[in-house]
């Protein structure tokens, strides 16, 4: 199943168009994307076997498909390339130094934005992280690795665009702070179910910033797996319906090349995970973005 947002009404992916899930169900099932996962079962068992009908939509206008999660999760230095870009090691002589523990920090709802939105620039600091995003489909508390993918509803494309220099700034890292400015967690274009994939364990996932490739990397390569990473975080706080988990990113970030790369207006953005889709995001300057070259990193 594959589900999407237009005009703010739930749809059902159909091929190359949508229909209004609403209508399509007859009234069964909600046209509100925050109730989406209200009777996600009945919903998923329903879809794999109905033909939908009704006024087809163009796909040219979906928006975030989970625009209202209640808890926003990520995930830092989750895969092995990325970890030794950012420590200088390479990915060989990375296995002693891999952590125990994965570094779980949170993105605020109010950056969530869609698969074609802008992205406005605070500064000339802002990179990006295209990641496979995981939606939650059932309450998951203290859930075993093994269970783990039961509580998904399915899996999106996102990008966990970070302003540097505040992420690093104080005695602490303020990675919360420094990745939840406005539209700093573009996601989409479609919520696609794991029956849909051939191995939801394994999926390309890349990034292009003006038609160069910045990313390109296999989610066989995170050091927590979605599994793992559902269970680590539900042994501490419950985890809800329609919760999001950003997992991790892949080498090719623009703060780690030399010299450093970073966002400047006139950017687009394209990111994807074969299989689900493509994000494709302007950036423009913002408030606070300086107009000369003073702030600049180099």
């Amino acid at each position: 199943m594959r589900l999407g947002v237009i005009a703010d009404r739930l749809v059902l992916i159909d091929g190359e168009t949508a229909v209004d899930l609403e209508q399509a169900g007859n009234g069964r099932f909600p046209a509100e994307p925050a109730q989406l996962f209200d009777d996600w079962g009945a919903l998923a068992g329903w879809a794999a076997t109905v033909e939908p009908d009704g006024p087809r939509l163009s796909l040219d206008q979906l928006q975030n498909p989970v625009p209202a999660p209640r808890q926003v999760f990520g995930v830092g230095a989750n895969y092995r390339d990325h970890l030794a870009e950012a420590s200088g090691r390479t990915v060989e002589d990375l296995e002693q130094f891999l952590p125990e523990d994965p570094l779980i920090f949170t993105k605020f709802r109010s950056c969530l934005a869609g698969p074609a939105d802008v992205i406005p620039l605070p500064s000339r600091n802002v990179d990006w992280e295209v990641e496979l995003v995981v939606v939650m489909g059932r309450h998951a508390e203290r859930v075993s690795e093994k269970d783990a993918w039961r509580h998904v509803a399915g899996l999106t494309v996102g990008q966990d665009i970070s302003e540097r220099v505040l992420q690093m700034a104080g005695p602490a890292p303020q990675f919360s702070m420094g990745k939840s400015f406005p539209a700093f967690g573009p996601m989409g274009p479609v919520l696609v179910t794991p029956d849909e994939l051939h191995d939801p364990d394994d999926l390309e996932l890349g990034c292009t910033l003006n038609g160069r490739v910045m990313q390109k990397g296999r989610t066989s390569g995170l050091i927590f797996s979605v599994a793992e990473l559902i269970a680590r975080i539900s042994a501490v706080c419950p985890m809800l319906p329609g919760d999001v988990i950003f997992t991790g990113t892949p080498a090719g970030v623009g703060a780690f090349r030399k010299p450093p790369v970073f966002l400047k207006p006139g950017d687009t953005l394209t990111s994807w995970v074969k299989g689900i889709g493509e994000l494709r995001n302007p950036v423009v300057a913002g408030h606070g973005y300086p107009e000369t070259g003073e702030g600049a990193t180099s």
